[in-house]
């Protein structure tokens, strides 16, 4: 795998794989555009360099077919103010052979969005998973990948994967594309070498005590990363919604709290895995209890133990909140995946912000601090502490599926 820094671009044209599926208002306007600014570095090195850029995305799930609401079309002047050159718009990925060939060094093609295609993600369409002939329809897009994937390669002297958020997806313009390049033109872009490094940090590099925070509102969907991280903490904090199935496994009363009854006894399994391993396990012992899901229900804090009828647990309590920080502050490395409530709630934003704050006092004091996952990167965005933390990770499920241990395809597609 060539290295982006060591490659010169000069006289090349370069297919890069970005993740520009910003979030757009109702008129089109974007309103976060972390993203395409995340990408800046590996794209002006290309142009600086005396490169011409092709440019692909996918933006939200269009399922294969072409909306006009989900067009890359929207954000063309953006993308063009960010790198401050004119950007030129392919209206059709798969049809964009001539303007590819007609792009001069230092000039900029936009193709439209990817998943208008369902080439792109390779799922046949549709064709129910319990259809007989789905196996066979499955085989075809296969084959219809590739030749998508083909055509995409075609436009191009060399590749760069540089969307780490959907680095877990083996999809044409994340993994296929790279077969049709020579292992000297094809690497990982800036941003993406910023993300692999920031998980081996996490996994492999460890400064201890190690510090895990885990939130959210499912066990199940996060109990590979858990059983994956008894190897490597000394500390794992689980917090948020799952809060309740471990509170109810235990023999607790927790009111109308969100609860997986069918995983109370993998929430066992949990603590007692921990306890052979040495981990110390933080749960939450008191909550805030809200007696509707709204801002303005109303509050009492209560034990995770003893939440009445008609009250469900909304954030973490106090006690639990001090916990949380005595587990935090003295560590050297930290990941944070998930809040502690429902932080979208103002009045219910408590214990998520302590979680950030003690993060950050630890990192002012030496840790490396990871954050990511979607609500957790709208946590520090929302407290204002996104600059105070090591790392903010763009990627929710390409970083989870890292954490767990999976080889992610985009970062292996071009490591082979």
């Amino acid at each position: 795998m060539a290295k982006i820094e060591n490659y010169n671009f000069n006289g090349k044209k370069a297919i890069v794989r970005v993740d520009f599926n910003v979030p757009l208002d109702e008129n089109g306007n974007i309103t976060d555009d972390t993203r395409i600014r995340g990408a800046l570095p590996t794209l002006k090195k290309i142009l600086a360099d005396g490169g011409s850029l092709i440019l692909m995305s996918h933006m939200g799930k269009p399922k294969g077919k072409v909306n006009e609401k989900l067009s890359l079309l929207q954000i063309r002047d953006a993308v063009a103010k960010a790198l401050g050159t004119e950007v030129k718009f392919a209206p059709d990925c798969a049809k964009a052979k001539e303007a590819a060939d007609e792009l001069k060094p230092g000039e900029v093609l936009l193709l439209e969005n990817l998943r208008f295609y369902p080439e792109e993600e390779g799922k046949p369409v549709g064709i129910d998973k319990n259809d007989p002939a789905y196996d066979d329809a499955k085989k075809a897009m296969k084959e219809s990948q590739k030749e998508f994937a083909k055509t995409l390669a075609s436009y191009a002297d060399v590749y760069v994967n540089d969307a780490f958020g959907t680095a877990h997806r083996r999809h044409a313009s994340t993994a296929v594309i790279a077969d049709y390049f020579d292992k000297e033109d094809k690497m990982l872009g800036m941003l993406m070498e910023k993300e692999v490094k920031a998980v081996d940090n996490i996994l492999k590099d460890i400064n201890r005590p190690f510090t895990a925070i885990m939130g959210g509102s499912k066990v199940s969907t996060k109990i590979g990363i858990i059983e994956n991280l008894m190897d490597k903490v000394d500390n794992l904090i689980l917090c948020g919604g799952m809060t309740f199935t471990f509170a109810k496994a235990k023999g607790g009363k927790i009111g109308n709290s969100i609860v997986e009854n069918d995983k109370l006894d993998l929430a066992l399994h949990i603590i007692e895995l921990a306890k052979q391993k040495g981990v110390n396990l933080v749960l939450g012992t008191d909550c805030v209890a809200g007696n509707d899901f709204k801002n303005d229900a109303d509050q009492m804090v209560c034990s995770v133990m003893e939440i009445p009828d008609g009250w469900e647990g909304m954030d973490a309590g106090p006690d639990s909140v001090i916990a949380f920080r005595n587990a935090i502050l003295p560590a050297k490395t930290i990941l944070w995946n998930g809040p502690a409530g429902v932080f979208e709630f103002d009045n219910f934003a408590k214990g998520s912000k302590a979680i950030a704050e003690a993060i950050v006092e630890a990192t002012k004091n030496g840790a490396f601090s990871l954050v990511g996952g979607g609500d957790s990167v709208a946590c520090v965005n929302k407290f204002g502490m996104a600059d105070s933390v090591s790392y903010v990770s763009t990627g929710g499920g390409a970083l989870l599926e890292a954490i767990e241990g999976k080889t992610l395809p985009g970062v292996a597609a071009v490591s082979e």
